[in-house]
């Protein structure tokens, strides 16, 4: 039988259907069990699995027994992140403290920074003719299965892979920090290339440069940035680096780091995870939400028209028919998003240097419309407000950022979290983590093939 052959199809649609058909679970049980689908209780709230230092997630206060909902806040190994963010300001390392403080679980001094930012570079550095006989030589269409296939394949790079001792997974999770954005650009640059005939740029990181710096540096044929491109991108890999431990990447990172595997299979898992549209590419489905709500709404300035057109996806009668607009709600804030709060000041900066202030203020009205909408459609009383992926995809096209970049951006900044809990988990030594399925199905008597 030839593959996609007319009879080779049937049967894959044959195959398909039994396949479909078994797979079914009458959804009622999932009640009748109290299942926590998604891990998740029947108010949504996530299902207690672990403990963790690594960074606090807060969505409401508990003031008499009761959730009240709050303005958000996200702590780093106890540090408020909005006050990481003002002690950054003007830096382009405010990542990198980031990496250090979440890695070691507190602030460097001036000298331990210094060691701190000399050793990454160190490992900044891929190994030999990498990027000719990996990156180069099966480019892809997708930035994240470049990242994921790269990492496998650094296992075979490393003398001693399996060792899952501290120090040795230190090393490795520091390395694989660093050389995320050189991969991550090099995958774009080869994609350009193969996919596109365009002219394959490589260049070679910088030494004393941080790393929204170099990743800057690295994606475009001048190599020029603006210190406001830099600080601005600096500050999306600081509130993208961490988001507690039961986000489902990191989760996934404890998932499997509980088994006792090596880094690479473990932050590989976290990667597939993380190119989830439903995780790591929400920012990409808000930009094209926003690129349908500008062909179908010219007058930015008429509200009536926004609303209309808002009121629409949420009747699903819009966009992709899914009833959400993207970039708003969260599982876990409720008033605000405090990473949202953040890079919105930043997006505003960024709009200013950019000529695109009426786009920002655009922005501004569909946050305040939608947040309305929303509100009163769920008659929660529960407030929706933007979260970080509402501007993040705004603040990366305006700093020329291609939106095949966007989730390993992501990944870039979300890789100090995933190493900071796999080695939580592995200092811990806990049990290998098993949650429970039920069996819904019957039990059938065995027939030979002659009987079926």
């Amino acid at each position: 039988m030839e593959r996609n052959s007319e009879e080779y199809n049937r049967i894959l649609d044959e195959l398909t259907g039994y396949c479909t058909e078994s797979g079914k679970i009458d959804q009622n049980l999932y009640v009748n069990y109290d299942v926590k689908r998604g891990l998740r209780d029947s108010t949504g709230k996530g299902v207690l699995t672990g403990l963790t230092e690594i960074s606090d997630v807060i969505g409401y206060d508990v003031i008499d027994g009761e959730r009240v909902p709050t303005d958000g806040r996200l702590y780093y190994q106890g540090y408020n992140v909005e006050d990481l963010e003002r002690g950054f300001h003007g830096s382009k390392f405010g990542f990198e403290e980031t990496m250090y403080l979440l890695l070691f679980g507190k602030l460097p001094n001036e000298q331990q920074f210094k060691r701190f930012v000399e050793m990454m570079e160190c490992y900044r550095e891929l190994p030999r003719k990498f990027t000719r006989d990996v990156i180069l030589k099966a480019p892809s269409k997708n930035m994240m299965n470049v990242l994921q296939r790269c990492v496998l394949t650094l296992y075979s790079y490393d003398d001693n892979p399996d060792d899952i001792s501290i120090e040795n997974v230190l090393r490795q999770c520091m390395e694989l920090i660093a050389q995320f954005p050189v991969i991550a650009a090099y995958g774009y640059q080869g994609y350009k290339h193969y996919f596109h005939d365009m002219s394959l740029v490589i260049h070679n990181p910088k030494p004393g440069l941080s790393t929204a710096e170099n990743f800057l540096r690295l994606i475009r044929s001048d190599k020029k940035y603006t210190e406001l491109e830099a600080q601005v991108l600096d500050i999306c890999l600081v509130i993208h680096a961490e988001h507690g431990g039961g986000n489902n990447s990191t989760f996934t990172t404890h998932v499997v780091s509980s088994t006792g595997t090596d880094t690479y299979s473990a932050v590989a898992s976290s990667l597939g995870s993380l190119k989830g549209p439903k995780h790591g590419g929400a920012n990409l489905k808000v930009q094209q939400m926003f690129d349908d709500l500008k062909s179908h709404v010219k007058n930015w300035d008429d509200e009536a028209a926004l609303e209309k057109y808002l009121t629409g996806l949420i009747d699903k009668n819009g966009f992709d028919h899914s009833g959400l607009i993207y970039g708003m709600g969260h599982a876990v804030y409720t008033n605000s998003d405090p990473r949202a709060r953040i890079l919105k000041g930043y997006a505003e900066r960024l709009a200013q240097e950019k000529g695109r202030t009426k786009e920002f203020e655009l922005y501004k009205k569909v946050e305040e419309i939608s947040g309305r909408l929303l509100a009163a459609r769920r008659r929660s009383g529960k407030p929706i407000s933007a979260n970080v992926d509402f501007y993040s995809g705004f603040v990366y096209t305006m700093l020329g950022i291609p939106i095949e970049l966007f989730t390993p951006i992501f990944a870039i900044a979300r890789i100090a979290g995933w190493s900071a809990h796999r080695i939580e988990e592995l200092v811990n030594a806990g049990k290998i983590i098993r949650p429970a399925y039920k069996y819904v199905g019957t039990h059938k008597e065995y027939l030979p093939m002659e009987d079926r």
